[in-house]
């Protein structure tokens, strides 16, 4: 019966001005009517990650598009997707496919460190992500919860790729230069636009907003000269067991095509794509003039909870 309705359902944890309109467009090309049910900012992906695992017996859900990979590779590991390996998979790079066809990333952005130019000459900004420890900085730094969003999976990278040790150290010592952890990426960039704080971490598309609205505001893709800068594509992935597969299919072919990308590329998130010859506004550094970390995106998903706990003790949240 589902099939015949002519919809499709599709959990969202991009933000809502991004993903609507690329929604809306494959409805008018495909005739589905599509259902979609976005996350707010505070609970980035979190919330909609614990609802498909609260209706896995029962889905609700064709598809997941989550703007961080966590909590797909989480839902992976949960049993609640499906394989599905889409044609416009075949050209997309390994490293942004599950090998077993369970998720397939798209449109990537990357961390950053965001800084109010009005404060900071761009000789003065921090280049690498431990500068943000220097006593210069010292109550000048602004983050995200790291129990949330595209913060958290940050927190989990630099635990996998500096190791225990490392990244315990590097929190603690941002703890003693007492920086400020707030409530998403939008209060990190506004906090620095404002001059509350001078510099904080963030993606790249909230300071690509900012500065099209005119915000005082620039920002430094960090460790380009050794370890590189963690990247976070979209996840498109299908539900199994979900009430429209078939159009979920559907749903994933689109998003995954180089026009979606097009389309991300050129709105205000300037999101990067992964197809090649996509055409992208001056603003959109190609994903492959960065240096990125490399790690397997399994192995931050599989870390972030214990993280989650050890951060709660060392920056006391």
């Amino acid at each position: 019966m589902g099939e015949e309705a002519g919809e499709v359902v599709i959990y969202v944890s991009e933000d809502r001005v991004f993903a609507e309109p690329v929604l809306q467009e494959f409805e008018r090309r495909m005739g589905l009517r599509v259902k979609a049910v976005y996350d707010t900012e505070e609970t980035k992906s979190t919330g909609l990650a614990n609802r498909l695992l609260a209706e896995k017996n029962r889905p609700q859900a064709d598809a997941f598009w989550s703007n961080e990979p966590v909590r797909t590779i989480m839902l992976k590991r949960n049993g609640v997707l499906a394989p599905y390996a889409s044609p416009n998979a075949a050209v997309i790079p390994g490293e942004f496919k599950d090998p077993e066809g369970y998720w397939t990333g798209f449109a990537v952005r990357s961390r950053v460190i965001v800084y109010n130019t009005k404060l900071v000459k761009p000789t003065e900004a921090p280049q690498s992500m431990f500068d943000l420890t220097d006593a210069r900085w010292k109550g000048q730094v602004a983050m995200a919860d790291p129990r949330f969003g595209s913060t958290s999976f940050h927190a989990a990278v630099l635990f996998v790729v500096l190791g225990d040790e490392r990244a315990s150290k590097y929190f603690s010592d941002l703890r003693v230069n007492d920086i400020k952890i707030v409530d998403g990426n939008s209060v990190v960039r506004q906090m620095v636009s404002r001059g509350e704080v001078k510099i904080g971490w963030t993606d790249t598309d909230d300071v690509l907003v900012a500065k099209k609205a005119g915000e005082p505001v620039e920002m430094v893709y960090t460790d380009q000269q050794g370890l590189g800068v963690p990247i976070l594509p979209n996840m498109v992935s299908l539900i199994k067991g979900g009430p429209h597969p078939k159009n979920g299919q559907k749903l994933i072919d689109y998003l995954l095509s180089p026009e979606v990308e097009r389309m991300l590329a050129q709105s205000e998130a300037g999101q990067m794509p992964l197809h090649t010859g996509v055409e992208v506004p001056p603003y959109v550094r190609p994903v492959g003039s960065l240096k990125p970390m490399t790690f397997d995106y399994a192995a931050p998903a599989a870390r972030v909870e214990a993280v989650v706990r050890r951060l709660q003790g060392i920056l006391k949240l």
